[in-house]
């Protein structure tokens, strides 16, 4: 069943609840312009017919320069093109599909959760309660069996998911503000059968046995059932024709270095002391690892860690996303506008790069600028979207 695209008049009706304006005027620079992405190794590129035609997929470090310094058009070769989401080679059938977007809780009474190290992107974001729940979206997951613990839905991650043609997953919700986009067209869903759930999915999840855990942090999402509930709601499998990506990524042999930006090399997205703008409880910092260029996670004065294989939760690339927000009622339900412009904070490379976020509606992937308008680089790799208050921006800070 091909997906029913969502009119920007109700995004722009729900920009106006914010208390927001609209989008600003989009940055029109060069893409990655001045990003002085640079060869890994010296050599000769070729030119980008003998690219379209030859370029092998990269497996060590004598893989050949591709003559683009970022990802344009997707290329097949051997049976593998580039990631929509990470921009890493993999096999085509799992670049081509649709990712899952699976809610997962974030609070210290869920801990560990299990299989979130295979997610290609992190989006986290306030809830009720001044907490952070995360949307792991994951593409490569055909060898789990499970993930989890799933958790209930809020819009605003709903709206992110759009905007990269995911199948969002989810067990509950906010009945008054998900429930209609839940229950209509416009969404592609796999949802655990609860009140306020229309087009329920059961056979994608389970309670596992979690001696000393709540029955809410029992639940998880099964593969199998997830792929079986797909095929019985007749969801396309892969991407849109039209979707680009997440980001623009750096291509093979090539890495933003940006070394005229200011260093990073600690990072935290709510600050490192107690506040209630959502991060001030967990606490989260990254810290960035110079040897493999990679940015290692931290919460609750510890490593964050997959229960799955006791590894530590590390990506390529972060980004502070700083949204208008608001307090929707008495039980503290949180809105966050994720369409408009913003100001936008991108770490990659130890560095960081100000600039400002656009998006014009939920169908369309958010875009990262520069402060001269020209789209941010990432680097191959998975990514760690915060969604920041900007009520709360002041907190925010890096070292």
């Amino acid at each position: 069943m091909k997906k029913i695209k969502l009119m920007s008049a109700v995004l722009l009706t729900a920009c106006i609840l914010a208390g927001c304006g609209g989008p600003e005027e989009q940055p029109t620079g060069t893409p990655g312009s001045d990003v002085l992405a640079r060869p890994i190794e010296e050599s000769t590129s070729p030119s980008d017919s003998q690219v379209s035609d030859s370029v092998e997929v990269p497996d060590s470090s004598e893989a050949p320069v591709a003559a683009t310094t970022t990802i344009g058009d997707r290329t097949v070769v051997d049976g593998k093109m580039q990631s929509y989401l990470t921009g890493e080679w993999k096999d085509e059938t799992i670049a081509r599909r649709r990712s899952m977007a699976v809610m997962i809780p974030n609070n210290k009474p869920a801990m560990p959760q299990y299989g979130i190290s295979r997610a290609s992107i992190i989006y986290e974001a306030p809830v009720e309660g001044r907490i952070t729940r995360l949307m792991a979206f994951f593409e490569d997951y055909d060898d789990l069996d499970h993930i989890g613990p799933v958790r209930s839905s809020r819009d605003y991650y709903v709206y992110e998911a759009m905007g990269l043609d995911a199948i969002y997953c989810n067990w509950g919700l906010a009945i008054p503000y998900v429930e209609d986009l839940l229950k209509s067209d416009q969404v592609d869903n796999i949802s655990q059968a609860l009140t306020g759930i229309h087009n329920p999915s059961s056979e994608a999840f389970t309670r596992l046995d979690r001696p000393g855990y709540k029955d809410e942090y029992r639940g998880y999402m099964l593969i199998d059932g997830y792929n079986k509930a797909v095929e019985r709601h007749g969801y396309d499998k892969e991407y849109d024709s039209d979707f680009q990506g997440a980001f623009l990524f750096a291509n093979d042999g090539h890495r933003a270095e940006y070394a005229d930006k200011p260093s990073a090399v600690k990072v935290y997205p709510g600050g490192s002391n107690s506040n209630s703008g959502g991060y001030g409880n967990a606490r989260p910092w990254f810290e960035y690892n110079e040897e493999d260029g990679l940015y290692y996670r931290y919460q609750y004065d510890g490593k964050q860690i997959d229960e799955m294989n006791n590894e530590q939760l590390t990506v390529s690339n972060i980004v502070f996303k700083v949204c208008d927000g608001l307090v929707r009622d008495n039980n503290d339900y949180l809105f966050f506008t994720t369409y408009g412009s913003n100001e936008a904070y991108v770490f990659t490379n130890g560095r960081v790069i100000k600039g400002t976020w656009s998006r014009d509606n939920a169908d369309e992937r958010t875009r990262y600028f520069d402060e001269s308008g020209n789209e941010i680089v990432f680097n191959q790799g998975k990514t760690w979207v915060c969604n920041i208050w900007s009520d709360y921006k002041e907190y925010m800070n890096w070292e």
